[in-house]
């Protein structure tokens, strides 16, 4: 799912895309409470922020992550998944992530992206 996601931010499904541009679409994300994980990242894998002070590392393993922000996994596997540039956070602006089914775009009329 973040893999196709971050593919239409990017725009790599239209003729016209050129990696320098951004021509990507308004992604949508609903549901993301209910992402699984494979494997045993739920217990191993690590979520890690900087308060920008000494010693001010922050862990949090990916269960904890789920139970307070279940948004935050899904925005961080397709933010990595992106380009480490000025281009890369204009696709990542256009990035809407919600945890339940209802979202507050039905004025856009967006299209649905079955994936599996």
């Amino acid at each position: 799912m973040a893999t196709t996601a971050a593919r239409l931010l990017q725009g790599k499904h239209k003729p016209v895309y050129t990696p320098f541009l951004d021509l990507g679409d308004h992604v949508i994300v609903v549901n993301a409470s209910r992402v699984k994980l494979t494997g045993r990242k739920e217990e191993q894998k690590l979520y890690r922020q900087h308060s920008g002070y000494e010693g001010g590392l922050r862990e949090e393993r990916a269960k904890i992550v789920r139970q307070r922000n279940p948004v935050r996994l899904v925005e961080e596997a397709i933010r990595g998944m992106l380009p480490k540039t000025k281009l890369g956070d204009a696709m990542y602006r256009k990035l809407q992530v919600y945890s339940g089914p209802d979202h507050p775009h039905a004025a856009q009329k967006p299209g649905i992206l079955e994936v599996a």
